[in-house]
């Protein structure tokens, strides 16, 4: 055993991408299992059910201080990655998209980017004119927004032509030292999803 945190899941980004861009964004090493059947999705589901079972069932309670400086900054850590996984939901079904429905829903990923979240961020760094989304401080919400900005910028190039906090913050964020490794080719970070992928995905997952 390396003591090395290991994610078991497919070769593929999927809802995995963002515990690897946060691992990689903090500069903490890793392993990888990839899945390669539904049945060794289905064995580790029973041996996590069983590992469970056997746990105490974890607290899931906030802080009792909820007026305190540093809880008001997670709320707003928390609810700015709830805005970003909402977007970053759009962009994971995409590529389970009927080919008959692909440019409809380029068109909705491309209208709710610009129209709906990238004008929030835009105007949260312009008017608080700090470097990161919360408290000045580089936290899970500027990991977050990044990916889904480099996300949608691979389907939508342009995408930022009309918000410069938004091209300074990736700009920033892309050179920081561990981010810009992770960006690098031969990194953990996974490639767009392809024909294979999709494949891949219905077959463990056995999605209709």
């Amino acid at each position: 055993m390396s003591g090395k945190p290991r994610l078991t899941y497919i070769n593929g980004r999927g809802r995995m991408e963002t515990i690897r861009w946060l691992l990689s964004a903090a500069g903490v090493e890793f392993e990888e299992v990839f899945l390669q059947s539904r049945e060794q999705l289905l064995k580790l589901v029973k041996v996590l059910c069983g590992y469970h079972s056997d746990s105490p069932s974890p607290c899931y309670c906030k802080p009792p201080h909820a007026n305190s400086r540093q809880s008001f900054g997670s709320l707003r850590i928390d609810m700015y990655v709830e805005g970003v996984s909402d977007l970053m939901q759009l962009i994971l079904m995409f590529p389970f998209t009927p080919p008959e429905a692909k440019e409809k829903n380029l068109a909705s990923i491309a209208e709710k980017a610009t129209g709906r979240y990238f004008p929030v961020f835009e105007k949260v760094l312009k008017q608080h004119g700090q470097d990161f989304l919360v408290g000045n401080r580089f936290s899970w919400a500027d990991v977050a927004l990044l990916e889904a900005i480099l996300a949608v910028e691979e389907k939508v190039p342009s995408v930022l032509s009309g918000f410069p906090q938004l091209q300074a913050f990736k700009t920033k964020m892309s050179n920081m030292p561990t981010i810009k490794k992770f960006l690098q080719p031969g990194s953990p970070r996974k490639p767009p999803p392809d024909e294979r992928y999709v494949a891949t995905v219905m077959e463990i997952f056995k999605l209709d």
